[in-house]
């Protein structure tokens, strides 16, 4: 799960105040339908970033999710800002060290985010845990730094804002809808079935308002890198520039998943299936499981990759959007994704409805978001 900033114009007020460097955005032609296009890619990353994990075999959980966390939160955010950023030291040289520290605890928060989101997995299954830490992350991702820094009144002034405060709302409501039809659909499935031995409808609720109150913390990670990135924009980053904050952000949350994987390890005395399988008749290949786990590493770092991208196109007045389109498009596409394979075949009239009025509603929420941000750029303005 990923999650992120609010209004740039708040950002370049704060680091002027602060003689904190800031180009950020202001150099980049704002284009919110490509904008949007490149949160959709990301969000389809994301949406699917979980699918490899079904074909590990002979692996305990904290072996996969190490790999992969290896791959997400540390290696690919440090190879591609090498490859993006231009003068990459002296940028990292340069940049404030205490925005850098910040940037790097709100990642670690972040990270306890991500285990929790998976502990909700287990207790309540996927659909209500996406619901409800998607939705409140969504809310919370996208409301609260404006709010914070007092300027939300202010945004909300500009043209467009209306339409994208309606987008926000009706993109919660959809998230609601497609949550229960989620849960409906589970119910239809368990049918005549044993229920889960492990379900606890009080740990799942619990596990998922921390999920989705410490993955929105991502936006507050993002918000402290504001500084760095505007380094990074004076050294000729240009609409890669983002990419530097993710050396902080994302190391954090690897950190995080990096102790709690060492203490399951000690745990359960696994550590020794990085080199040989665990026993069992499974057919499995340690080069295989290897290569699903870069695979959802991968996977989930394009998110943040096409974020950026798509968040810098969206113009400085309006970027405190990004995060919910993305979070619409994540939930929008991952419903659809479950439609195109049938997987809601078997389920009763009812529950086929919920899903189709959720994704209804989240359709007519990212329009209202792609409108409010087209009617507030320049193109429209001319």
């Amino acid at each position: 799960m990923t999650f992120l900033v609010g209004s740039d114009y708040i950002y370049r007020e704060k680091c002027r105040k602060l003689d904190w460097p800031w180009t950020y955005m202001d150099s980049i032609t704002p284009n919110p339908i490509l904008g949007i296009g490149l949160h959709a890619v990301g969000a389809g990353l994301s949406a699917n970033c979980y699918s490899p994990q079904r074909y590990v075999k002979r692996w305990s959980w904290e072996t996969y999710w190490l790999v992969q966390a290896s791959w997400c939160w540390l290696l690919w955010p440090i190879i591609v800002a090498m490859l993006t950023i231009p003068q990459l030291s002296q940028v990292l040289a340069e940049a404030p060290r205490e925005r850098m520290l910040y940037c790097f605890l709100m990642g670690m928060f972040y990270g306890i985010g991500g285990i929790s989101f998976n502990f909700s997995i287990r207790y309540v299954g996927f659909s209500l845990t996406y619901s409800i830490a998607v939705g409140l992350c969504s809310i919370l991702g996208t409301v609260v730094p404006p709010l914070v820094h007092g300027q939300l009144r202010e945004i909300l002034s500009h043209a467009g804002a209306g339409y994208i405060l309606s987008g926000v709302a009706a993109g919660a409501l959809g998230i609601a809808i497609c949550g229960a039809a989620g849960r409906l659909k589970e119910n239809n499935l368990a049918a005549g079935k044993e229920t889960h031995a492990e379900f606890s409808l009080k740990k799942g609720l619990i596990f998922s308002l921390i999920a989705g109150l410490l993955s929105s913390v991502y936006g507050f990670a993002l918000d402290a890198a504001i500084p760095i990135v505007g380094v990074a924009e004076q050294h000729g980053a240009g609409i890669w520039k983002g990419n530097v904050a993710y050396i902080f952000a994302n190391t954090g949350a690897f950190v995080t998943s990096f102790i709690y994987c060492l203490y399951l390890m000690r745990k359960n005395r696994s550590a020794g299936e990085f080199t040989q399988l665990r026993a069992g008749d499974e057919k499995a290949s340690l080069a295989a499981n290897y290569a699903l786990a870069f695979l959802t590493g991968s996977l989930w770092y394009g998110q943040f990759f096409f974020y950026n991208l798509g968040h810098v196109r969206l113009g400085k007045d309006y970027a405190f959007s990004s995060w919910a389109i993305h979070m619409i498009l994540l939930v929008l596409i991952s419903n659809a994704v479950g439609v195109i394979f049938k997987e809601w075949r078997g389920c009763q009239a009812l529950t086929k409805v919920t899903s189709a009025v959720g994704l209804f509603v989240l359709c007519m929420a990212l329009l209202l978001l792609i409108y409010g941000n087209y009617f507030g750029s320049p193109q429209f303005s001319h």
